[in-house]
């Protein structure tokens, strides 16, 4: 039979009744009616919240930050939910501090918050008020360097240097907090720095340089 045929057949003779709808036939056609407005109301730019609620919902809740980076007083308006990390880089500029994994495991985003050292990807900048912050920027003074930095480059501490800000961040906190007794005790409180490169001895070198044991 032609498909021709079979469309003439389907068509009821005149004046007979129409057959009833199946429920599977109900169903395709109202989902199919529903789906058109919606899209219609889409496309048509019809807001499915109200202009209220639908500002509000974008608004994220933000607050006033004032903390001092490298000596500078900073004072910004940030989204709650912003981490130290992404407000030094996105907002300030200062793209020392890497962001490798952004867990809190590799310590490439280490900076020293009040003198101690912290991943400032898991740290919230709204819980910064007042704090005083540094960066590997923050470190020399003019043309002279930092003794830490000074002895990663007598040491050769480093390869691709992706890492190198929070090594250096976290090795003058690993010093500040005394942990330089030995080459060991240095590997343990530095565990947290990961060198994809593997400049680990060197590493441990030019921070015993610096604690004044080499």
């Amino acid at each position: 039979m032609s498909s021709t045929e079979f469309t003439e057949s389907a068509v009821p003779p005149p004046g007979d009744s129409p057959t009833p709808p199946t429920r599977r036939t109900f169903i395709a056609t109202t989902t199919a009616v529903g789906g058109a407005v919606v899209a219609g109301g889409l496309i048509a730019g019809s807001p499915l919240l109200d202009p209220v609620e639908a500002a509000a919902s974008e608004a994220a809740p933000s607050t006033r930050v004032s903390l001092t980076v490298n000596g500078t007083r900073q004072t910004v308006t940030v989204d709650n939910r912003t981490s130290l990390l992404d407000l030094l880089r996105e907002h300030f500029g200062l793209t020392g501090s890497k962001k490798g994994c952004n867990a809190g495991a590799c310590g490439a985003c280490t900076v020293l918050v009040d003198g101690r050292r912290v991943n400032s990807c898991l740290t919230l900048a709204v819980r910064l008020e007042g704090a005083e912050v540094t960066t590997i920027e923050g470190l020399a003074d003019g043309d002279e360097l930092h003794p830490l930095q000074q002895a990663f480059i007598d040491q050769d501490a480093f390869q691709c240097g992706y890492c190198t800000p929070g090594q250096i961040l976290s090795g003058i906190g690993c010093i500040k907090e005394g942990h330089t007794h030995s080459p060991e005790e240095i590997r343990e409180w530095m565990s947290g720095n990961i060198c994809r490169c593997g400049c680990y001895v060197k590493i441990v070198r030019a921070v015993e340089q610096t604690a004044g044991r080499k």
